[in-house]
């Protein structure tokens, strides 16, 4: 209960301390600046948490089906309230930009900005309601008697590309996107996304292999059909977001293309 505690604390004051730094620091930013960023902000400590967390716990387990870390359960119990909290955070950061965009429907808080945010982004709040309502009651009270602290451990290392992902939203929203930092930072997210996120099952499921000698492609058949199913519901989304990531990659790519074959044509212009 104290680190659920600590949880509800450190997170909502986090956002709140944030908030009114960057309000401060940035006289020039507007709402949509300063909400977007402390939310960003409060998601990458607890990615950057939740990586350490989690490498700590997959590198200390000798018996990937056994073997049980008391950082586990402590880290589920700080992180939930961040579940819960950072969807409210997601809201407020997308109502104060539809907001400072002119749209009517932002003027003030309502059920209509409610359900527009939630027809926005329906897959990143259900993406946490799974793991506040499913994964996390699962890991703390569902594991009587089994261990599997290892795969917990790299579900926690998942968390590592948020911070990338986190960066280039605030490096677009402070019309960054055509620095050089903004490009470093897209090869950064492809990278650990399809790393930490996509690799990720494969990997889990050859080290299973490993320590029973099961050949890889012979390892689902091993698992019980729920254990292939909830991988796969979880791959899933994240398969869907790497692609939307490529797409958006791709787009970025054609358009300093055709702006730098722009400025090539002018500045031959110039010298005719």
């Amino acid at each position: 209960m104290f680190m659920l505690a600590w949880g509800t604390a450190f997170f909502p004051g986090l956002f709140f301390i944030s908030r009114k730094v960057l309000k401060s620091a940035f006289k020039s930013w507007n709402d949509a600046d300063v909400f977007v960023v402390s939310e960003r902000l409060v998601s990458s400590i607890h990615a950057t948490l939740a990586t350490i967390v989690g490498f700590i716990i997959a590198t200390a387990s000798s018996d990937v089906m056994s073997d049980r870390h008391r950082l586990t359960n402590e880290f589920v119990w700080f992180g939930a309230p961040y579940m819960a909290f950072d969807i409210y955070a997601m809201y407020l950061s997308n109502y104060h930009s539809q907001k400072v965009k002119g749209h009517e429907a932002y003027r003030k808080h309502s059920l209509l900005t409610i359900k527009l945010f939630l027809l926005r982004h329906p897959l990143l709040v259900v993406h946490h309601m799974v793991l506040l309502t499913v994964f996390m009651p699962t890991i703390l009270f569902l594991r009587t008697g089994l261990g599997g602290d290892f795969f917990i451990g790299c579900f926690f290392m998942a968390e590592f590309s948020t911070p990338f992902v986190s960066l280039g939203k605030v490096l677009i929203q402070l019309g960054l996107e055509d620095s050089w930092l903004h490009r470093v930072n897209g090869v950064m997210v492809l990278l650990s996304f399809f790393t930490c996120r996509i690799l990720l099952f494969p990997y889990m499921y050859w080290v299973y292999g490993q320590q029973y000698t099961i050949p890889f492609h012979k390892v689902p058949c091993h698992l019980p059909l729920h254990c292939n199913l909830a991988n796969l519901s979880i791959l899933a989304p994240q398969i869907y977001w790497f692609v939307l990531l490529c797409h958006k990659a791709y787009r970025l790519y054609l358009r300093q293309t055709r702006s730098k074959g722009q400025l090539a044509r002018k500045d031959g212009s110039k010298t005719d």
